[in-house]
């Protein structure tokens, strides 16, 4: 675990430096990932519905705050279902409305949740939402979460049933508006999910807030189970049929999801927690103390090492030549230095060295011949 703290240590510092160009570039993927959704399921405007047209609108949002990107999905929404029909178009826009309405008096700075839940539904991970917000966000955000939800089930209809509404008479407009209302609202499907969202945001809100021992990893674990029991009692009691692999391929995001939310956003030590007690006049208080996890980062020692030094190498020859100059015995006792193509054997050699020496001690002594 603390190779994991440091790698979270270093991400922390990696986008402290770097937090303005990081939100831009967060920014754009979720913009261009709504834009690309929003035209793959409802893209019945050929010229909006472009990849190039995604991507302008994307780039443009990054610059723009976030709130900006809901704005520009939802009218991209409506393009698509002006296309359709004009009833759709009408019906849409009064909901978009009244969505508008609730989310800016209660959630205006839910931005995010409205954008990740169309993204997290299309990528068949719904379930994550509501357990991340109730670990990281206030109960508002479940209007972001219904809102969200509610718009992916429009789109979903309208995708479903665009072929039979395609080519419909304006004088049908009322009928078309009745339809799409009734199919929209009175879909099983996404009733159950909305009460499975709840309940799951307020086991995991309530549990994570709890003084007990890992009480983000409990909140995670009770959600899904939670989100779990309620999808599947409501598919019996309803008769509506969800994807089971899609449920169970969420719970496992889930618990994932929650881990890192963990790791990143509530790290402490339960090992080194402490409970306190305190008092006034009028109070006693007790105070259960948990420290976070702090890890040191391992000091770098930068050992240098000298260059290496160069040694002068030379023969016996050179030595005995410097020794004597250094002593002022050069003189007459010079060692005589053979010719060119001429070889001294040893014997000579060592007949040559006690002559040297012999001449030396004569000359320290002051010694003739």
């Amino acid at each position: 675990m603390d190779s994991i703290y440091m790698l979270r240590g270093r991400l922390e510092e990696l986008y402290g430096r770097n937090s303005k160009l990081f939100d831009k570039i967060l920014q754009f993927i979720l913009a261009i990932s709504t834009f690309m959704i929003i035209n793959d399921h409802v893209g019945y405007m050929k010229v909006a519905a472009t990849p190039v047209v995604s991507f302008g609108l994307a780039v443009v949002c990054t610059f723009l705050p976030l709130s900006m990107t809901v704005v520009t999905a939802t009218a991209l929404i409506l393009l698509h279902m002006y296309s359709v029909a004009l009833g759709i178009f009408a019906m849409t826009a009064v909901l978009f409305l009244v969505m508008y309405i609730f989310y800016l008096r209660l959630a205006p700075k839910m931005a995010v949740i409205v954008l990740l839940t169309p993204i997290a539904y299309f990528l068949k991970i719904p379930y994550v939402i509501p357990v991340a917000c109730g670990l990281m966000a206030s109960p508002g955000s479940l209007v972001a979460i219904i809102c969200g939800a509610l718009v992916c089930h429009m789109m979903e209809y309208v995708k479903k049933a665009a072929a039979n509404i395609e080519g419909a008479d304006i004088k049908s407009l009322l009928s078309q508006a009745t339809d799409y209302v009734s199919k929209v609202f009175q879909n099983k499907e996404l009733w159950v999910m909305i009460i499975a969202f709840i309940i799951c945001f307020f086991v995991v809100f309530t549990l994570r807030r709890a003084s007990i021992d890992h009480a983000w990893k409990v909140a995670v674990v009770a959600g899904t189970v939670a989100n779990v029991v309620v999808i599947v009692t409501g598919d019996i009691a309803l008769g509506v049929h969800s994807s089971y692999g899609t449920l169970v391929g969420g719970s496992i995001v889930n618990l994932v999801v929650g881990l890192v939310l963990e790791i990143f956003f509530f790290s402490v030590d339960y090992t080194r927690g402490e409970r306190l007690q305190f008092e006034d006049d009028e109070y006693y208080y007790y105070v259960k103390a948990i420290p976070k996890v702090s890890v040191t980062k391992p000091e770098k020692t930068v050992k240098r090492i000298n260059a290496r030094q160069e040694t002068e190498i030379m023969d016996a020859d050179a030595v005995r030549k410097k020794s004597d100059i250094s002593s002022g015995r050069l003189g007459n006792s010079r060692r005589p230095v053979p010719k060119r193509g001429q070889s001294v054997k040893r014997h000579d050699m060592k007949e040559v060295d006690k002559m040297l020496l012999t001449q030396s001690l004569r000359k320290d002594l002051n010694l003739r011949d």
